[in-house]
């Protein structure tokens, strides 16, 4: 049996175009004599400018999720509450009839409106709760969704690049973006977790 080469059973982080290579190359100066050294700078070099084409080329559409769990404005909390718990999701976009997204409703908002500002986690909740006497959920007991979503919500259009998404969550300290298209309606939803896991199999 034919033994192929050993650099063929190497799998490559990422495919690297030859239009990569070329740009590499254009990046190093002076006359290139391939040494391991060489090799090794304009490989790097190739890496670089491969992860940019590609991450650049990533937009919302190609990671977002399209079924996206909603609730309406006046959705009871006590529903909203089992939808969060049912799909095991922090957050949830809020929509009006036409589909057009007016507010994001998250955990966060739950506990900003149960107990003390003090209160950062559901822990922190149930640390509370055992201290004292009562349900702090009473309190927002009979409200609806638009009683406590964050609004006007943060949203993306479908063609935002991958980039620019991690930039807008860092920026606004959020964890999901509501996704749009032209006229406002929602397509989907982009979580954190979407952004690392695609760019982690991309590059």
């Amino acid at each position: 049996m034919e033994k192929k080469p050993k650099d063929q059973n190497i799998k490559a982080p990422l495919s690297i175009s030859d239009a990569d290579i070329f740009a590499a190359m254009k990046d190093i100066s002076g006359y290139l004599d391939i040494t391991p050294a060489d090799l090794k700078e304009l490989y790097l070099a190739a890496y670089r400018h491969a992860r940019e084409r590609l991450t650049s080329s990533l937009k919302a559409k190609d990671i977002m999720t399209r079924e996206v769990a909603l609730v309406y404005p006046d959705t009871p909390l006590a529903q909203v509450a089992e939808i969060m718990a049912q799909r095991d999701i922090a957050g949830v976009p809020v929509v009006d009839t036409e589909g057009q997204v007016v507010g994001v409703i998250s955990e966060k908002d739950f506990l900003g409106h149960m107990g003390s500002t003090e209160i950062k986690n559901f822990m922190g909740l149930v640390a509370q709760c055992l201290k004292e006497k009562g349900c702090k959920a009473m309190g927002i007991r009979g409200k609806t969704a638009a009683d406590l979503m964050t609004s006007p919500a943060v949203t993306v259009g479908e063609n935002t690049p991958i980039m620019e998404l991690a930039n807008i969550m860092k920026e606004k300290a959020i964890n999901r973006l509501p996704v749009t298209d032209s006229r406002g309606r929602l397509v989907g939803i982009i979580s954190r977790a979407d952004i690392l896991t695609s760019m982690y199999q991309n590059i």
